[in-house]
């Protein structure tokens, strides 16, 4: 059953994705908001790890709110590209986290489904890393968490999160789309 922390969680965190999508320096204060909420949710439910990543996408948004605003030399950072080895590093980075830190979930609680759970929490840190640098690749790696998240949120009830998740998938690919066209922008500037 959806409760109104659920509810309100969700609301927010939407607002501040779509935000996200769109470029706006908003999507810092929202996504604090709704992630001090969503830590509630996700600690009633015994998602550990998902607990774990509204801490730390709290602290990042207070830097990624910075960064976007002077991370420059004083200016605002740009849409840009990752390299390839960047991109290899943090997929590799994130199996490997993934395998740690679910394996110490698996060993010291008991947590629901911790491998997937710290699949989320891997890949959902090494996307907000490559958002807080306006990086484009942080819509692929949003694309995967949101894959893994919306059956996993649903197998815990928590199906206003899971239907919420769907549509970010679909957010992530059209916000993907408009940061391309800034890209591309750019590189022709």
């Amino acid at each position: 059953m959806t409760t109104p922390a659920e509810l309100l969680a969700n609301g927010i965190t939407t607002l501040s994705i779509f935000l996200a999508g769109r470029n706006s320096i908003h999507t810092w204060w929202t996504g604090i908001a709704g992630c001090l909420i969503f830590a509630a949710v996700f600690y009633e439910t015994r998602l550990y790890a998902d607990v774990a990543l509204q801490v730390f996408f709290v602290a990042t948004c207070l830097i990624g709110w910075w960064q976007w605003l002077r991370g420059n030399r004083g200016n605002a950072i740009r849409v840009s590209r990752g390299s390839r080895r960047l991109l290899t590093l943090a997929a590799i980075a994130g199996v490997a986290a993934t395998f740690g830190y679910g394996t110490l979930l698996h060993r010291f609680t008991n947590a629901y489904a911790p491998y997937i759970d710290s699949a989320i929490l891997a890949f959902s840190v090494i996307a907000q890393i490559f958002l807080m640098q306006r990086r484009i690749e942080t819509w692929l790696f949003w694309l995967i968490v949101n894959s893994a998240a919306v059956p996993l949120y649903a197998s815990r009830s928590l199906y206003l999160t899971a239907g919420l998740y769907a549509i970010y998938w679909v957010n992530a690919l059209i916000a993907w789309r408009q940061w391309r066209k800034l890209l591309c922008r750019a590189e022709a500037a």
